[in-house]
C-alpha cells in the first residue's frame, strides 16, 4: 500500500515536470537589476545624493582649482591641525600638516577608492595610507576624488576593486555615506556619533594618473 502511494506521488511529480507552469513574474528572479539606469550624469547624481545626506560637495575644474577651494575652506574655518598621510594629496594643502598624531587632529584629508553615484557613498579601503581610521577619527573628513572614480552602483565598485586587487582584496572595505549619524535615542537625529560630524567631497574633473 505504501509502495502504491509512493508511485502515485512520483507519477504526479513526473507529469507536473513535463508540463512546467510559466513563472508569473520572470523579472523577480534576479536576472535583471532592480535599479533603474542613471538618468543624469554620474557627477550630478552623486552630488544630489551626497548633499541629501548632509555631505558638503565641491566641484573642481582641475587640480589648481582644487588647491584654491581647499585652501579657502581651511582658512575660512580656521583649521590648523590638519592630518594628511597620502603623499599625492599633500601638495594641495598650503599649510603645515600633522602627519603623526591622527587622534589629536581637527581635520583629516584622504583620497578614496571609488564614489557610488546612486547612494552618494564614498568607498574607502584598508589598502589606502592609514586605512579606514583616517576618515573615522577626525571630526571633519575631507575626501579628494576624481570624476574617473565615479561608478553608478555598489556592484560596479566591488567589481573594480576585484580587478584592482586581483586575488587579494583589502581586509576592510568601507562605504561611507555622509557624516556619522543615528536616531536611536528617542528617534532624534544626532550627527557625529561614531565618526565625523562633517564630510566634504572635492570632485576634480581630471582622470586619475598612475
Amino acid at each position: 500500500m505504501a509502495s502504491s502511494s509512493k508511485e502515485n506521488i512520483l507519477k504526479k511529480i513526473r507529469e507536473a515536470l513535463s508540463h512546467p507552469v510559466p513563472i508569473p513574474f520572470p523579472k523577480s528572479e534576479g536576472s535583471t537589476s532592480v535599479y533603474q539606469p542613471a538618468s543624469d550624469d554620474l557627477e550630478i547624481l552623486f552630488a544630489e545624493e551626497f548633499t541629501k545626506l548632509l555631505g558638503k560637495f565641491a566641484f573642481c575644474l582641475n587640480e589648481d582649482d582644487l588647491a584654491r577651494q581647499l585652501e579657502s575652506l581651511l582658512l575660512e574655518n580656521k583649521w590648523d591641525n590638519i592630518f594628511c598621510a597620502e603623499e599625492q594629496l599633500k601638495s594641495f594643502v598650503h599649510q603645515p600638516l600633522n602627519t603623526s598624531s591622527l587622534a589629536d587632529c581637527e581635520v583629516a584629508i584622504t583620497s578614496c577608492e571609488y564614489l557610488i553615484a546612486r547612494t552618494g557613498s564614498i568607498v574607502l579601503s584598508s589598502a589606502q595610507k592609514e586605512g579606514r581610521a583616517t576618515s573615522v577619527y577626525a571630526p571633519v573628513h575631507i575626501c579628494i576624488a576624481y570624476t574617473s572614480q565615479l561608478v553608478y552602483d555598489i556592484k560596479e565598485a566591488l567589481q573594480l576593486l576585484k580587478e584592482k586587487y586581483p586575488g587579494q582584496l583589502p581586509s576592510s572595505i568601507t562605504f561611507a555615506t555622509g557624516p556619522s549619524r543615528t536616531a536611536d535615542i528617542e528617534k532624534t537625529l544626532v550627527v557625529g556619533v561614531h565618526g565625523p560630524k562633517e564630510v566634504y567631497l572635492f570632485l576634480v574633473d581630471k582622470p586619475v594618473t598612475t
